[in-house]
This record gives structure tokens, C-alpha cells and sequence, in this order.
């Protein structure tokens, strides 16, 4: 008897469309690798050799098995659905986390040991912290989301993009802005608006050509930094580091209060990119793609890389570009390759950072956006609360720096001479202490006040005030009684609001066609008191 089944049609590796994902996307990813390495080198001072020989290769690893796999998983999902339009998710390190590691987590170990190598051994154990809380998340990351209201996340989020994204981009734009402001507004021209170039030339490429372009024929490049990053060209083949590893592991307290929210918003920014696919058409099994993302992590960190990958926001995009299940891959291989022979010291030299660094500002203003965009309009307030914690967060960072340039220390200095020259130093640094789970606990609280249901604020403000308590958030380490005057705060809210909770207010009315992207309304049991009906 003939079969029934209907016949799947031949599936190619590459369309046209793949052509032009494949260089927006693949620029993408090439500023995001050459950022990182300036990162290294330039405020860790890690050696060359360590940057070149060690971390791009276990990176090149971990883009490069991702990458496949997730191009793997789009092949898969197109012959189960017969169809041939089905796009793979987009893989690469994940930008928020390469400048925490840097500034918040291997930046001061430097500077208080000046020790480049323990800096490093705190990165990878940072960065293999968050795989497995990652890992973790494939299974319980569903029932956090539920609980947590968009502000909070996306607030947060923005804060990360404001400070750390965006802040030193756009200073390292204005050192030369005749360089990167014309590669600015290309970018912004391109990817805010529908306007395309001629024969649909990539903008991305477009924009790093022309910053390129301009910074060298105003001489802003050297041709002896090039021909000196040319010799400095060399196979460099990955092996695992698991005794770097360990040793950062030995003091892996401290770097709880970053990693464990860190990792809680990897999964749910992994969980949003999933629906945001599954909108466009593609819908990927979510397990499956956050135990990659956790994997990447944990193999990257004990072949020595203290970068995290993640799935990138921007599947529809590239869907809408024409990119299938060939961009991904090929970005991943050919990015691979570049890590395994060492190119990007010849690279930097190549392209100016004032043409390069343009497209993280572009991500930071856009996820920053996302966050207003996204929320319903009532609930703004607590977007700029979420944002306040990462902010003190990078002051507090931007004041030691500063601090550390003279040759002294806050503590030298002290509290009081900081408060008469109007810097409220240990205000901001309880403040940002532990910021991305502090802003989501604040963005939370203030959330649910603006919606009036006080039984949920205060449930949030109660659990503020169990993190102050143990030092997840608001204290330099993690122990008991680590911040009791805060933890004190914290009850006081949730006191409060369990007050007016008794009143039984009417929750606030959604305004019309209102959708805060999350199912956090019908999470919450009903239990929590309202008013009778009138």
C-alpha cells in the first residue's frame, strides 16, 4: 500500500536571503568579538598571547558548536513542518554580560590585586556560574517569568544598556566623532527606518566600510600597527583551563550577588527570544534552547572563556532579511575561524573602535527603548525604578576608577569628605550592589503599587528584603545580617503595603488594548483581596 505521508521538499543550506543575514548578522557578531577583545586587553590588561592563543579559540568553540546546533535545530523544525522558510535562532556572546564581566567582575580584582590572571580566574567561574544557573533555568525558568512583571525585566535590562552598553561606546565615539557619528547615523538610517541601500547592500558592512574608510584617510590609523598585528598572526588551538576554572571557583561568593540574576535574565531573555521566534512563525522548543545556552557557557568557561553566549534578540529581523538556516552557521564558522588564527589583533588595526563601537551604542538606545516600548505606558515609573540600581552601579564603578587613576582609594578618601564635595559614594554603593536583581525586585514593587495590588508588592518587598538580608543585593558579599538596615527598609514597604492591602482597593484598570507581554496577571493566585463588586 502506498505511504500518505506527504513529501518533504529538498531543504538547501543556502538561499539567497542567508547572504544578507548572514553579513548583518556576521558584522554583528565581528564588532561584539573585537569589543571584547579591547575589553581584555586594554582595561584588564590581560597578556596578548592569554587574549589571542586562549580566549578567542574556547570563544570560537562555543559560537561556532552553538551556531550549528541551532542551525541543526531550524533544519529540524522545517522538515517536521515541511516547510523551507523556517529561520535558526541567532548565537553569539552576549553583549551585557561582556561588559559586566569586564567592569564589574574582573575590572576591580585587577585593580585591587593587579593581578591580570586572578581577574581572569573570577571571569571564568563567573561565567560558568551562569551556565549552570542557565542549565537550571531550562526547567524552573518558565515559573519565574510568570511572577515577574515585564517593567521589572525590561527595566533592568535598560539599565545594563544605558550605563554599561552604552556609556563607554559613546565616549569612545566623541574622541572621534568625525569618525563614528556619520557611521552613527548610517546605522540609524538603516535600522530605524525602512530606507535600504542600493542592491540591498548589508548595512551593517556598510556602515564599518565607511567609518573605515573616513578614519583612515584622516589618519587616524597606523600602517605599522597593521603590518605589526600581521605578524602576530597564528594558529591557536584550544584546550580546557579547568585549573583557572577551579581556582576562581575557590572564591565564588562574591560573585553570587551578579551571577545568580545574571543567569535568572539569561533564561528569560532566552525564553523572550523563543516567543519572539515563535511570533514570526518558527516555534523552537525552549528547553532544547536554553541547555544550549547553559552548555555554551559551561564549555566556553573551562576552555577558558569568561564570555557567556546567548541567543541574540533579532530572529525576526533576519527572518525578515531572507536568512534561513545558512546565516547562522556560516557566522558561527567563519567568526570560529577568525578566533582560531588569531585575526583579530589584525583586525582592530584595521578598523577604527570609532567605526566599530557606533553599533553597541545603536544596541544599547534600542534595548533601552525596548523597555518603554514594551511595558504599558502606566507603568514607566517603574522602568526608571528598575533602571536606578545599575546606574548608582556604574557610578560607584566610574568613581573607583577614577579614584584608583590619583593613587587612592574611596576608604582613603573617606564618606565624609566624598559627601561635602556632593558625591553620596556610600549611598550609591549599597544602592548598586547586586543591581540587576535589585532593579527587578525594585521595578517589581513599584509595578504592583502603580496597579494597586499591594498583596504582590509586598510580597516583592519582603523577598527585597530577605536578598538585602543574605547580600545578594545591597552588600558587598553574600552572608547573613550582610545589609540589616536595608533588609529593615525593605519590611517596612511590605508592612506598608499589607496596610493598604487591608483596604481592598480596586487594582488598576488596564487602558485599552494594554499587553505587558507577560502572563503575570493570571500567575498570581486569586487569592489576593480586592474590592466587592459594586
Amino acid at each position: 500500500m502506498a505511504s500518505t505521508r506527504p513529501s518533504v521538499a529538498p531543504l538547501p543550506y543556502w538561499v539567497r536571503g542567508d547572504t544578507n543575514a548572514f553579513f548583518g548578522f556576521g558584522v554583528n557578531v565581528l564588532v561584539n568579538v573585537l569589543t571584547l577583545t579591547g575589553l581584555c586587553l586594554a582595561v584588564v590588561n590581560l597578556p596578548e598571547g592569554e587574549v589571542f592563543g586562549t580566549i578567542l579559540p574556547a570563544l570560537g568553540i562555543a559560537l561556532v558548536a552553538g551556531n550549528i546546533y541551532y542551525t541543526y535545530l531550524a533544519r529540524r523544525l522545517a522538515r517536521r513542518e515541511n516547510r523551507s522558510d523556517v529561520t535558526a535562532l541567532p548565537y553569539g556572546p552576549s553583549v551585557p554580560h561582556m561588559f559586566i564581566v569586564i567592569f564589574v567582575i574582573m575590572l576591580p580584582i585587577y585593580l585591587r590585586t593587579q593581578d591580570p590572571v586572578r581577574a581572569w580566574e573570577a571571569g571564568l567561574a563567573w561565567a560558568f556560574i551562569i551556565g549552570v544557573i542557565v542549565l537550571i533555568g531550562a526547567f524552573v525558568g518558565p515559573y519565574i517569568r510568570r511572577y515577574a512583571p515585564r517593567a521589572a525585566l525590561l527595566g533592568t535590562l535598560a539599565g545594563i544598556s544605558i550605563t554599561f552598553i552604552s556609556m563607554n561606546p559613546a565616549g569612545q565615539m566623541w574622541r572621534l566623532a568625525w569618525v563614528a557619528l556619520p557611521v552613527f547615523a548610517l546605522l540609524l538610517i538603516g535600522l530605524l527606518t525602512d530606507v535600504k541601500l542600493p542592491f540591498n547592500f548589508p548595512i551593517g558592512l556598510a556602515a564599518l566600510l565607511l567609518g573605515t574608510a573616513i578614519g583612515w584617510a584622516g589618519g587616524a590609523m597606523s600602517v605599522p600597527d597593521v603590518t605589526a598585528a600581521a605578524r602576530d598572526i597564528a594558529i591557536a588551538v584550544p584546550s580546557f583551563k579547568i585549573d583557572l576554572l577551579l581556582a576562581g571557583l575557590a572564591d565564588m561568593a562574591p560573585l553570587l550577588a551578579t551571577a545568580i540574576p545574571l543567569g535568572v535574565y539569561n533564561f528569560t531573555e532566552g525564553m523572550t527570544n523563543v516567543e519572539s521566534a515563535a511570533t514570526a512563525g518558527d516555534n523552537f522548543n525552549l528547553r532544547s534552547v536554553l541547555l544550549a545556552d547553559g552548555a555554551g557557557a559551561v564549555v566556553g568557561a573551562a576552555l577558558g572563556s569568561p564570555f557567556p553566549p546567548a541567543v541574540y534578540v533579532g530572529h525576526p529581523g533576519w527572518k525578515a532579511a531572507g536568512g534561513r538556516s545558512g546565516y547562522s552557521m556560516a557566522t558561527g564558522v567563519v567568526i570560529a575561524v577568525l578566533c582560531f588564527l588569531g585575526m583579530f589583533g589584525l583586525l582592530g588595526a584595521i578598523f577604527p573602535t570609532a567605526a566599530i563601537v557606533p553599533i553597541l551604542l545603536y544596541i544599547g538606545l534600542l534595548i533601552g527603548a525596548q523597555a518603554f516600548q514594551a511595558t504599558p505606558r502606566a507603568h514607566a515609573a517603574a522602568v526608571v525604578a528598575a533602571l536606578i540600581p545599575n546606574i548608582a552601579a556604574w557610578a560607584t564603578g566610574q568613581i573607583d576608577n577614577a579614584l584608583a587613576a590619583a593613587g587612592t582609594t574611596a576608604a582613603a578618601v573617606g564618606d565624609e569628605a566624598l559627601n561635602g564635595a556632593g558625591v553620596v559614594y556610600d549611598g550609591l554603593l549599597v544602592l548598586g550592589q547586586g543591581a540587576i536583581l535589585a532593579g527587578l525586585v525594585l521595578g517589581a514593587v513599584v509595578v504592583f503599587i502603580i496597579d494597586k495590588r499591594f498583596v504582590r508588592a509586598a510580597i516583592f518587598a519582603g523577598s527585597g528584603a530577605l536578598l538585602s538580608f543574605v547580600g545578594l543585593i545591597h552588600g558587598e558579599r553574600i552572608e547573613w545580617n550582610a545589609n540589616g538596615q536595608v533588609a529593615l527598609g525593605y519590611l517596612f514597604v511590605a508592612a506598608i503595603c499589607v496596610v493598604f492591602a487591608l483596604g481592598r482597593p480596586a487594582p488598576r484598570e488596564p487602558d485599552p488594548g494594554e499587553d505587558d507581554g507577560s502572563e503575570v496577571h493570571e500567575a498570581w493566585t486569586s487569592t489576593e483581596p480586592t474590592s466587592s463588586p459594586r
